[in-house]
């Protein structure tokens, strides 16, 4: 067995559990790579709902799901993802199949635009409040940057307190990698 990197182990956890038809969020669609293949998976017959606080990743990401003939079944907000449960409509609550974040600034954007740990926590609470049984949420966390490394501390804090009876709560991070490597958390609902 290969070990994976770090983005294709992000879609390699969820294409182990979304399936065509799932209701999935992208919580940071930045350039919209995530997006369209959150799009890919799901097919016409699921949903994407896709949050971002840039109108520049709004834009950039609808041009490349109009490209790719996938933007008729994902709904671009926004909006910070905190809002995904007001913003989700609610005969999807308790049924989203997935869902994923990178954190840190939208590269090529303004670097000094960056998540925040409240608003990810308060997203990421939503999130397991929405998702169905065995639903995941992937959390791809950037902290070569000081607002990053406030973050991760952060974001790691709040998801180890998470109740395991919940959720249960993975760490993947290569530890002999120089400059503050990115890494991820999965969260899977019980």
């Amino acid at each position: 067995m290969k070990l994976q990197r770090i983005l294709p182990f992000a879609k390699t956890l969820l294409q182990s559990t979304i399936t065509k038809g799932d209701i999935v969020v992208d919580a940071t669609i930045g350039n919209g790579h995530d997006t369209l293949f959150l799009a890919n998976l799901v097919g016409e017959t699921g949903h994407v709902y896709g949050f971002d606080i840039q109108d520049q990743a709004i834009v950039k990401t609808r041009e490349k799901l109009r490209e790719e003939n996938v933007d008729g079944y994902v709904t671009l907000i926004n909006q910070g993802h905190q809002h995904v449960h007001s913003a989700i409509p609610e005969e999807y609550h308790g049924s989203i199949g997935g869902a994923i974040f990178n954190l840190g600034y939208l590269p090529g954007g303004d670097p000094s635009i960056v998540t925040l740990p409240e608003t990810t926590k308060a997203a990421i609470e939503g999130l397991l409040s929405l998702l169905k049984p065995e639903g995941i949420i992937v959390v791809v966390i950037y902290h070569g940057h000081q607002e990053g490394k406030l973050e991760r501390d952060e974001i790691m804090e709040f998801v180890k307190a998470i109740d395991p009876r919940k959720a249960h709560v993975l760490h993947y991070q290569f530890i002999n990698k120089q400059n503050n490597p990115p890494y991820i958390i999965a969260i899977e609902k019980c």
